[in-house]
């Protein structure tokens, strides 16, 4: 018999899904690449304001109906941010204790915001401590380690039931191209580019997956190497992405192909995007929209028309001390200038 807690708690999650609207789907103007459409499925608009809202909603409703949480235990994840945000978000929702752990480098707004939904932060020096150290805190506390690298391609359903794959494709209906010729993701967990590949050949669309992949991330070595045991030396610089290790739900076999985009370009994109769309974005985006941008390139150049659908991941108010910082950016990024080049050349 289902605990009357646990009941209760998927019942207030299931609400709050129940009060949020999906997600816009923006088409951006870009006359320079005629007969091809872009796309940002703005995942910024979620209450939590990022692509991790789905993920934090579906892990709860994961370790609940598992039995791995009740209404005595303490939260712990490991992240760069945003899923600790949306999780503390879920945690306070049913009234739970939640603790992030993070590296310390975190920016500084995604500290604040954990901290406006009762959750508190463990920071540690080097990003491949945070695995560790959740494990460490779950054990001393008797709580529940989330581990979203390893539990993100499972706890969402990826045949439908309105997963970000499903709502992507119910939104480009009627569109002048309603089948995306490709969708360009970005991988943190890899859970998300999982969902979308997965569903994708569930559905038999002709739809090609791009992961991209900024530097000092391991998935591109792992996908063309098929080498899972690859360990990088230190963590991304772009937050929310890019991992030191192959996740438990990062997928190859279900990705097509994938780029490497250097951090420069990514930060550069979202200098270029604010011109085009009119809001800042935060850098795993322009991750993406590089890689869109270069698939579009391509199609182009062979006079080819179609859709192209990437993902807004989160607002870029997130990263005013960082990524819209130039002092920050010239110190710990370098030179954006060959990239701004490009993309004014488009």
């Amino acid at each position: 018999m289902t605990n009357a807690w646990v009941k209760y708690a998927i019942g207030e999650i299931e609400a709050d899904f129940q009060r949020s609207a999906d997600t816009h789907l923006i088409r951006l103007n870009l006359p320079e690449f005629p007969g091809i459409c872009l796309y940002l499925k703005d995942e910024s608009t979620h209450p939590t304001g990022s692509l991790k809202h789905r993920l934090a909603r579906s892990l709860f409703l994961y370790g609940l109906c598992n039995g791995w949480i009740n209404k005595d235990t303490t939260i712990i994840e490991a992240s760069s941010g945003s899923t600790a945000v949306s999780e503390a978000y879920f945690a306070r929702l049913i009234g739970l204790p939640f603790i992030a752990v993070m590296p310390s480098c975190t920016a500084r707004r995604k500290v604040e915001q954990i901290a406006f939904y009762g959750g508190r932060s463990h920071f540690v020096d080097h990003a491949a401590q945070i695995y560790a150290v959740s494990e460490t805190l779950a054990k001393e506390l008797n709580g529940h380690y989330m581990d979203q690298f390893t539990f993100a391609e499972r706890a969402t359903d990826w045949r439908g039931n309105n997963n970000i794959a499903d709502s992507i494709f119910r939104q480009m209906a009627r569109e002048p191209y309603p089948i995306p010729k490709h969708i360009v993701m970005s991988a943190g967990t890899g859970g998300t580019s999982a969902t979308l590949g997965r569903y994708i050949r569930y559905q038999g669309h002709d739809t090609q997956l791009t992961v991209v992949d900024p530097e000092n991330s391991v998935f591109y070595d792992c996908f063309h190497h098929g080498d899972r045991t690859i360990i990088g030396s230190c963590g991304s610089r772009i937050e929310g992405i890019g991992r030191p290790r192959a996740e438990p739900s990062f997928i190859p076999s279900v990705i097509d192909s994938m780029l490497r985009v250097p951090d420069a370009a990514s930060v550069a994109t979202i200098h270029w995007l604010e011109s085009v769309l009119g809001r800042k974005v935060g850098a795993s985006t322009g991750t993406n929209v590089w890689g869109a941008l270069q698939r579009a390139k391509q199609m182009r150049e062979k006079g080819e028309q179609g859709a192209i659908v990437t993902l807004l991941c989160d607002s870029g108010e997130r990263y005013l001390d960082t990524y819209y910082n130039p002092e920050w950016v010239s110190n710990n990024i370098g030179d954006l200038r060959p990239y701004l080049t490009q993309l004014a050349n488009l």
